[in-house]
């Protein structure tokens, strides 16, 4: 008689059992087909950072050898690592591809937003994603966002409906069993797609190596200008850092996430290599963004409320 146990031992010993990782990208690849093939005018959500990065990876795995059936998506602040777009348009350029741009700078010039007096531009990308995806016309926006970044994005289903509004209630959550996807909308609503819910931040960096991904320099340590508010080491800029009483000093650091200059923090890290980061988030205690993102503090519910709003 064979066991519930002898079943499972002889399943991970078994050469046709799929890898951790083989299985986070199969459901991954899975995720891009269906959308492919529900919807009309999906996108990629695409800063040059690396969920969207890898997000990228595999959208291109998934249909090749033929090209990526998907436009890109960028809402720039403004207040962007010159890295991180320098990696972006490079990467548009390499494949081929479509970027739409979203500039926040757009509608403060225009009016329309209002610069905040701390200076962060991260709660202003609603209004200007939300037009583009309207204006647009797109019905599946794919994003990089993973449950265990914060609680908030926890709440989100692989496919999240927003309403006419672009906004997000969680009490529409739909059902997702057996790995099933309902892309079902009404008109001028749209779906969030979330291919990399299932990863967590040591599982998005094991298979960078392993894929031998490039990323911008500003992931790994470097020697950098910065000054210390809220206990993170933020870069100063235009945005309107440092402060009287902030002091900018040079020290070894590394970027675990990146966005607005205004709000994301570096950490002393030493790592330069793929494998020192790998072991320095191993033995981390905090998420990425709790540890560097300062308008995730903003309250408890910060995440949740932009959501609600329409941010991703």
């Amino acid at each position: 008689m064979t066991t519930v146990a002898s079943v499972s031992e002889e399943t991970e010993s078994s050469p046709y059992a799929l890898s951790h990782l083989d299985a986070l990208e199969s459901e991954a690849v899975h995720i891009f087909r269906e959308v492919a093939g529900e919807f009309e005018r999906p996108v990629i959500l695409f800063s040059g950072g690396k969920d969207s990065i890898v997000m990228l990876h595999l959208a291109l795995k998934a249909f090749a050898p033929a090209a990526v059936p998907f436009t890109l998506l960028h809402v720039d602040t403004g207040h962007n690592f010159p890295e991180v777009l320098d990696y972006r348009d490079r990467t548009v350029a390499r494949h081929g591809l479509r970027l739409h741009v979203a500039s926040v700078q757009d509608y403060i010039d225009r009016g329309v937003l209002k610069e905040r007096p701390d200076g962060t531009r991260n709660p202003l990308q609603t209004l200007p994603l939300t037009e583009k995806i309207q204006s647009e016309r797109f019905d599946a926006v794919f994003g990089g966002g993973r449950r265990d970044e914060e609680k908030a994005r926890a709440k989100e289903r692989v496919f999240s409906l927003r309403d006419e509004f672009s906004q997000w209630d969680p009490r529409r959550q739909r059902p997702e069993l057996w790995n099933l996807y309902n892309g079902r909308h009404a008109p001028g609503e749209h779906v969030r797609v979330f291919p990399l819910s299932n990863w967590t931040e040591l599982d998005v960096w094991q298979y960078i190596a392993r894929e031998g991904i490039e990323l911008p320099e500003i992931y790994f340590a470097h020697e950098r200008e910065v000054f210390q508010r809220s206990n993170m080491w933020l870069t100063a800029g235009e945005w309107g850092g440092p402060k009287d009483g902030e002091t900018v000093e040079k020290r070894l650091v590394r970027y675990r996430t990146v966005g607005d200059m205004s709000c994301t923090g570096a950490v002393d890290s030493d790592a330069t290599t793929l494998d020192a980061v790998i072991n320095e988030i191993a033995a981390s205690r905090l998420t990425e963004r709790g540890a560097t993102r300062a308008d995730d503090k903003m309250s408890e519910a910060a995440m949740e409320d932009r959501k609600r709003e329409g941010y991703f």
